[in-house]
Order: structure tokens, then sequence, then C-alpha cells
């Protein structure tokens, strides 16, 4: 019997080569051990709201009225809604005559893009061109855009920090190119190793890869550093001198829980260092309405900025990106008020300010929290949590359990969350989803859950983790 074009055994190669550990086989079992009754707390994916982080009202009460516009011509309507809100309301609507059942700019609202130029702007000091802004369906789909863009065939390579969001893993494979990994160096607060970065790209060369764009996450996913204003300039002078483009993944640039390090972004440092780098070095930023204070996931809200790109380049861009015709219209308008939130004087701001103070804070406690938490227990040591919304602990399993788990056709780090999951229902991703030096053992999670459940969450993990490491024996903590 002839094969079947969607036969498994036809398809094409890359989509079967693609990972993606954040969905993975943890996430399946844990969906599998819900369905059973069992309680779950999905610690996998940074998900806020799933998790029961409340939405911020003022953006809610603007997207409610562009999406059900008649209710602006209710006389009451200034009883349920805030003045600014219905303003902000009509300013958004009078920016897609459509409505938001109506196709956009295949770039996004161009009054949506003057509002993330003009937020750039005031963050970075530099003037934005919103003509090199694009909307994105969340920044995911913009870093795939951009990485089709480069990858030409498997012999060019994109260099990814490891540890690493499976996004960038997937997508290369996905688009057939190679992944060049640099390690992070997790003795020194997850920071940019750059005589390891050089080894890296020299030993893909001696391949015949052609190295093409590095990745940078900051603050990182899964590893939680922010980095310094001088770590950024070296980062750029490298790229700079091996003709890399930036690809700077920026999501979390609201999470920060230390002070030392504030957030500062690569194309701030950039246009501080001047030309020839200024000029020169081609960069690529991403944000997103999914993280920070706002966790607006399921709103799909997205954009990245182009600096250096030549425009026949943001043409081609501009082109593929009308295949998919518009960027979901919703997530464009979240993504207007996220770049343009009430402003003191606003009525709604001193709620606005409140509430988004609240979470940061509660955040920042829920990352010391965790991080002492690990430090607490067994063969766990963990790097203080400085940004983004994970923390990311070695596990320093004993030689039992590596065996144990090989026996058991696994990972050792598969294996050992895999047994935390059915024992405490806490859903986690093994660091070899994420990548690991050889030998060492991780474990992500998130730092979302509710505050008040912390300690039991922590306490849980403890007991298991305790248990583990008697029942597989030694003690082995340095």
């Amino acid at each position: 019997m002839a094969r079947k074009p969607l036969d498994y055994d036809q398809l094409n190669e890359n989509v079967k080569k693609v990972q993606y550990a954040v969905r993975g086989e943890l996430y399946l079992r844990a969906s599998e051990l819900q369905k059973q009754g069992k309680k779950i707390i999905f610690t996998n994916v940074g998900n806020p709201h799933a998790l029961g982080q409340k939405p911020l009202t003022f953006p809610r009460q603007v997207v409610a009225l562009c999406q059900a516009p008649f209710l602006l011509d209710d006389p009451n309507v200034g009883l349920i809604f805030p003045a600014d809100a219905i303003a902000r309301a009509k300013h958004y609507l009078a920016m897609a005559p459509g409505g938001l059942g109506a196709y956009s700019d295949s770039r996004g609202i161009p009054g949506v893009r003057k509002e993330v130029a003009e937020f750039i702007e005031r963050r970075d000091g530099y003037p934005s061109d919103p003509e090199l802004i694009y909307l994105t369906d969340g920044a995911s789909k913009g870093v795939m855009q951009i990485l089709n863009a480069i990858i030409r065939n498997d012999r060019d390579g994109i260099l990814v920090p490891v540890p690493q969001y499976p996004l960038y893993s997937a997508a290369i494979s996905l688009f057939g190119g190679a992944l060049v990994p640099y390690y992070l160096k997790e003795e020194a607060n997850w920071g940019l190793d750059f005589v390891n970065a050089r080894q890296s790209v020299a030993a893909a060369r001696a391949k015949g890869i052609t190295v093409r764009a590095m990745v940078i996450i900051n603050p990182g996913n899964p590893t939680g550093q922010c980095l310094s204003e001088a770590n950024i300039r070296e980062l750029l002078r490298f790229c700079y001198e091996e003709n890399l483009v930036l690809l700077a993944d920026e999501v979390y640039q609201q999470n920060i829980y230390q002070d030392e390090r504030p957030f500062i972004s690569a194309r701030k440092v950039l246009f501080d260092m001047g030309p020839p780098l200024s000029r020169e070095v081609q960069l690529v930023s991403y944000h997103t309405v999914s993280k920070g204070f706002w966790g607006e996931c399921g709103q799909r809200g997205g954009y990245f900025e182009m600096t250096n790109i030549p425009p026949k380049t943001v043409d081609e861009i501009y082109k593929v990106a009308s295949i998919a015709l518009s960027p979901n219209v919703p997530g464009q308008i979240f993504m207007g008020l996220m770049v343009n939130p009430p402003k003191p004087g606003d009525i709604s701001y001193p709620r606005y300010a409140t509430e988004s103070k609240a979470i940061l804070d509660s955040m920042r406690r829920r990352a010391h929290m965790m991080t002492d938490g690990f430090n607490s227990c067994r063969n766990v040591v963990c790097n203080f949590t400085e940004g983004a919304m994970y923390s990311f602990p070695q596990i320093r399993l004993p030689p039992m359990a590596i065996q144990a788990a090989k026996s058991a056709g696994k990972e050792p780090d598969v294996f050992y969350c895999l047994k935390l999951l059915e024992a405490t229902g806490i859903s986690t991703v093994p660091g070899s989803g994420f990548g690991q030096k050889e030998g060492v053992f991780h474990l992500r999670t998130t730092i979302l859950p509710a505050e008040e459940d912390f300690p039991a969450i922590m306490s849980s993990f403890k007991k298991f983790n305790d248990s583990f490491m008697e029942q597989y024996e030694g003690y082995s903590r340095m």
C-alpha cells in the first residue's frame, strides 16, 4: 500500500527534529495525572494568570470597550468605566476603523507602533522609528520570523546561550539551521563567558558552519540573571568582531528583583558606544505583554525592533509578515497600553500603580523564598533569581539515582522531575530541556505560584528531595 503524505515516516524531517521541553514529557504526564484527579501545580511555563495572578484593571477595561464598542454609546458607561479608559478605547478604535474584528497592517497598527517607538525613546534616550517596529503574536512569532530570514541552509549557525529557552533550539531545527551552543557560567551567577563563546564559534567554523547570529536572553530564561552594562558592551563588541546579528530577547525587562543591576537594553548600550559599532552592529530586540507584571500570555501581543537592518531586508521581512495578513489586533491594543500606561494625574493611575507594585513586590519576595528554599535542601544549589520568572537549581544526583534513571531509560533529571511530579504534583521542566553541561543536572520552575502557597510548596519539595536523596544514598552537599 502506498505511503500517504502525512504518514509519520513521510513528514518533513525538520518537524520531527523539533523538541520543546516546556510542553514535553513532564507536562503531558502532569496533564494525565490532573485528569485522574491529582492536584497539579504547573510551574513548567511562565504563565502568570494560570497560577492565580489577577489581570491589571485598566488594560482590561480599555480592551473590553474596544471589543464591545456599543458600550461606549450606553448613557451609563461612565458609571462602570473610568473616563480615561473610555478615552483610551476611543483612541484605539480611531486607529482601527474596522474595530478589533478587522485585519490591521501586517506590521501592526501604525499608531500603536508609534506608541512603542515613543516608549523605546523614553527608555533608551535615543529616537526609534515606527517603520522598523513590527507587532507580532507574542515575541515568539517575531523570533521565528527573524530566524527564518537568517537561516539559509543547514550550514548556517545560530549562537545560543546554554541553558537556553527551547523556542530557539526548536525554531532553529524547524528552519533547518545549526544550533551553536555557548555555555553560561553557573559559578559566576550564569554570566557570559566570551572565551567559551569564541571557542564555540571557532569550532563551528572548523566544521564548515557559518555562524550568522547570536541570541542573548536578558534577564535570563531559565537562569534568571541580569546582565551588567559592561557585559552588554563586551557582547556587542563580540558581535561586531565576529560579524553576527544580535537577537536580544528582552521580554523580562520589567522583572527585576535586585537593585545592583537594573535592566539596560542592548540598543541603549549600542548607541552609547557610538560609531563604528552603533552604525554597524545589526540588532533585533524583542518585547511582549506576556511577562513583566502584565502576564497577559493568552493575548499574544509582542513586537520586535530592527536596528541597522538594510531597507531591502526590512521589505523582505514585511513581505513574509504579510503572508499571515495581520497580527491579532487585541494583542496589539494590549501592547499599546503596556508601553503607554496611565500616568500620574490620570484617574486610573493610582489603581494601576498599586496593582503593578503589588505584583512586582510579591515576585521579588517569591524569588528570595524560592532561592532560599532550594538552598536549604540536600544536594541542591541555586543561584538567586535576579530577574525573569524562574529558578534553575542544580540537583546533585547520587550515582545510584543516575543508574536508576538509565535503567528506566530516562535522562537523570527527567527521572528526578517525574518522581517529584508523582510525589508532590509539582510540574517542573528538567534542565536537559534547556541544555546543560555534561554530568550536571537541573530543573526549572517558575516563581509564579501564589505567594501564600509558597511555604507549602517549598516544604513539599524539601520533603520529597530528602526522601529521594535518602533512597538513592549519599549526602554530597558541597
